[in-house]
């Protein structure tokens, strides 16, 4: 039976070459725009959720602020910073923390023979390595305990700015006067994109050991504590719990949302995500619908068989064909075209993601497009609706053809 099908939806293409390869042209554009628009947005939304991640890995924020409650007999409008020891306490008293590091923060001159450039530093441990994704690039490195132990001068650099102070140099090894100190560069920053902004993007940082910090600038509070938490669905909690235990110390309501703010990664990404959902359902919706007016096609073009092949119908209804049989014959052929005009678009886009792929991601437009990804949802999605078109447009033009009466259509001519 399948090979009957098949023999006469050939020699139906054969007999009408252009109805049949204009449908085709139509299903395959139309699967082309579903592929690529969906894969797009699918690489638009993980290049968005990365820029995020580069600036802040599952993160939150911890800044001071003023109380706005009165609480055991003190006013409100107190003044609550954070110390460098609370990063300490912090970790002590709440399991729900991973990792957690003081932020010292402040403009600082470089100098290097007769170029000098100011920029921004901080002062932290080596954990905010990985809490802010400040990879270092090859043959260089990131902080290390014994440079916190030892107070020592140790510099990492941002990509740019390692660049214009050093130019075509090795920066790794080399001096540098911070603020007239002189300091020794061991690593410098990969480059990365960045979604988010804290003070200005890492590229154009100097870091230190906050403990240096410290001791140059005698500091006696924090700009602000960055903490990861163990568990970021919990982020909530972690919260409450960090008001809790700063509340203790500093003698504040825990409940007071104004006597500490924290700029939460965690929730951002979890906004970004949706967006970036919603930008690939967006732009998927646009490729269904030009799909599907390909499909409203192929419906057109079997009305247009049922009608030409009436006179067939008939015989073989005469003959003993059920209408199972009739049903099928025409749903097959719609099938047919839907996954022939498919496949070829699939082809076609995974041609053309593969070139996009090809061009380099690390500059220009390409780095916030991020790269196409052709993922096997993606797939699926695309042969469900190329299946679902097949079946709509070939049911109704079925049913027509089995509803032929076979006595008047052996007149059909």
């Amino acid at each position: 039976m399948w090979l009957e099908l098949l023999r006469e939806f050939f020699q139906d293409l054969k007999a009408q070459r252009t109805r049949a390869m204009l449908t085709i042209v139509a299903i395959t554009w139309g699967t082309v725009a579903v592929v690529l628009l969906m894969s797009f947005g699918e690489g638009l939304g993980t290049q968005m959720e990365n820029g995020l991640l580069n600036a802040g890995n599952r993160i939150m924020i911890l800044y001071g602020g003023e109380t706005g409650k009165q609480y055991e007999g003190m006013a409100k409008g107190r003044k609550i910073r954070v110390a460098e020891e609370d990063a300490a306490l912090l970790r002590q008293a709440i399991p729900g923390i991973e990792m957690i590091s003081p932020q010292y923060r402040n403009n600082v001159t470089l100098t290097r023979g007769k170029f000098t450039t100011t920029t921004e530093c901080e002062g932290v441990n080596p954990l905010f390595e990985e809490m802010r994704r400040m990879y270092p690039a090859s043959g260089g490195r990131f902080l290390n305990d014994v440079d916190v132990v030892q107070q020592r001068r140790s510099l990492v650099l941002g990509g740019k700015i390692a660049a214009d102070i050093f130019g075509k140099e090795d920066p790794v090894g080399g001096t540098i006067l911070f603020d007239g100190v002189p300091f020794t560069v061991v690593g410098v920053l990969q480059r990365k994109l960045q979604t988010a902004m804290n003070n200005g993007p890492d590229d154009q940082r100097a870091i230190i050991p906050y403990s240096t910090f410290r001791t140059m600038y005698g500091e006696e509070y924090v700009n602000s504590i960055v903490v990861r938490p163990l568990d970021p669905s919990r982020q909530e909690e972690l919260k409450k719990e960090i008001f809790r235990v700063l509340a203790r110390k500093y003698h504040f309501d825990p409940t007071d949302e104004r006597t500490l703010f924290i700029w939460d990664f965690i929730e951002a990404e979890k906004i970004g995500q949706k967006i970036g959902l919603g930008v690939t359902i967006f732009l998927g919706s646009v490729g269904f619908l030009t799909l599907l007016i390909a499909g409203v096609g192929v419906a057109n073009v079997m009305y247009v068989v049922v009608k030409e092949r009436t006179h067939d119908i008939g015989v073989k209804m005469a003959l003993g064909a059920r209408k199972s049989y009739i049903h099928m014959q025409i749903i097959f052929e719609a099938l047919f075209l839907s996954f022939m005009g498919g496949g070829i678009g699939t082809l076609i886009s995974v041609a053309v993601i593969g070139v996009v792929k090809l061009i380099p991601s690390d500059s220009g437009p390409m780095q916030f497009l991020g790269r196409p990804v052709l993922s096997p949802m993606i797939m699926l999605l695309t042969a469900g609706i190329l299946a679902a078109i097949g079946l709509l447009a070939g049911f109704f033009p079925a049913r027509r053809a089995a509803a032929v009466d076979p006595v008047e259509s052996l007149r059909y001519e």
